[in-house]
This record gives structure tokens, sequence and C-alpha cells, in this order.
């Protein structure tokens, strides 16, 4: 599976940054200067430019207008799925000064799930993803800390969560009611599923340990 790394402008959590040979490398707007000081060289630079105050000097660079529909990382996921990535890893896209942006970037995760790809903004010490109907996450048993899920947009039923504190048999969650919070982990194998719906999955992330494994229910 190719792997695209976006990294925007906000706080940067470096310990799951590690591409590997072939994956898509993506600075959005002042992302970039994170990836100056990691010394990671960008595949591709794109964002209208208003955060870093200059259009960098790169030979693939995409500048687009400040008065647009899409936010830079929304432009970033457009592109890695343009370009075949199955799985999106965002970097410096959640914290700062604007919530706004914090929660444009979590909409993002549910258009990459409704486009088909895997999608996770990492933050310091925590995760968020999108889980569409129909798909499944699986945690290491080793997860400890915190964990919850919200639904996003139309009623999530279906839902089951089973390896946690507390624990769901095909229930359904609606967006105007936070039943999802403050669960947690128990050291052993955790699971969430969907059947329709759109569920953001947050949990504490411990990253030495993989990212939970998508699969289909």
């Amino acid at each position: 599976m190719r792997d695209c790394y976006i990294v925007g402008a906000a706080d940067f959590a470096p310990a799951r940054f590690a591409p590997a040979a072939g994956d898509l490398v993506i600075a959005a707007d002042a992302g970039i200067l994170h990836l100056e000081r990691a010394g990671v060289r960008p595949d591709i630079v794109l964002g209208d430019f208003d955060s870093l105050g200059r259009v960098p000097d790169f030979p693939d660079v995409e500048v687009s207008p400040v008065r647009k529909d899409d936010t830079d990382s929304m432009l970033a996921a457009r592109r890695a799925v343009e370009r075949g990535c199955r799985r999106l890893l965002f970097f410096g896209c959640l914290g700062g000064k604007r919530l706004d942006h914090t929660l444009a970037n979590i909409q993002t995760l549910a258009w990459c799930a409704g486009q088909g790809a895997e999608a996770y903004l990492i933050g310091e010490g925590y995760c968020l993803t999108a889980l569409a109907g129909g798909r499944s996450l699986t945690f290491d048993p080793r997860c400890a800390g915190d964990f919850s899920v919200f639904c996003l947009g139309e009623d999530a039923r279906g839902v089951t969560e089973r390896g946690l504190s507390y624990e769901l048999e095909g229930a359904d969650l609606t967006a105007h009611f936070p039943l999802g919070v403050s669960n947690s982990f128990t050291r052993v194998s955790a699971a969430v599923s969907v059947e329709r719906g759109t569920l953001i999955v947050y949990w504490q992330d411990n990253p030495t340990l993989p990212l939970p494994e998508m699969g289909r229910i």
C-alpha cells in the first residue's frame, strides 16, 4: 500500500512521521517549514501560501487562490487519492490557533473514507480517523488510555464496540448527543465497527504500536 504523508502548518507531532521509499510527501502551505526542519524533501508543495507568506522556490509547486472551496489540507488529500494513495497520514493538521481548520480536517477524514481511503490525523499523543459504514477498526491489545467515537452527519447505525470499558452491540449514535465519549482500552484487542453512517474515532496513541487495522465487517 502506498502511503501519503501530508504536512500542514499547525502543531507537528513527529513520532509517526516515517515516510518510506515510494511514499508520497505533500507540504500544505507552511507545512513545508516542518519538513525543512526534519530534513525531508516533499514531492509536492501546494496551497494558497497565506500562512507561509511567499510562494516557495520548488520544482513541483501548485499555487491556489486564497478564495477557494478546498482548504490546503483538502487539496492535498485530493492529490493523494488522485495519485493512488490508499492511506493518508496528516501531520501538522491539529491544534494551533485555528480550531476551524481542525474541524475542517476532521471533515476531510470523512471525505477520505468516502473515497475508500484510510486517513489519520496524527497529534501529540492522540489520533483520529473516520470509519465509514461497513468498516471496522481493530486495535493492538497493548493500547491503553482514552477512546471515543462520535457520529458525523446522519445517524451512525449498528455501532459495535468490543474489548473496551463500555461495550456496544448494534447501537445507533446521533450527531446530537456524545454518547460515545470517554471510553477506554482494557489491554485486550479492541474493535469498533459501524454498519451505516460515519464515525469519527479518537484514541490515545502510542507511536511505538502499529496504527489500527481497518477492515470490512
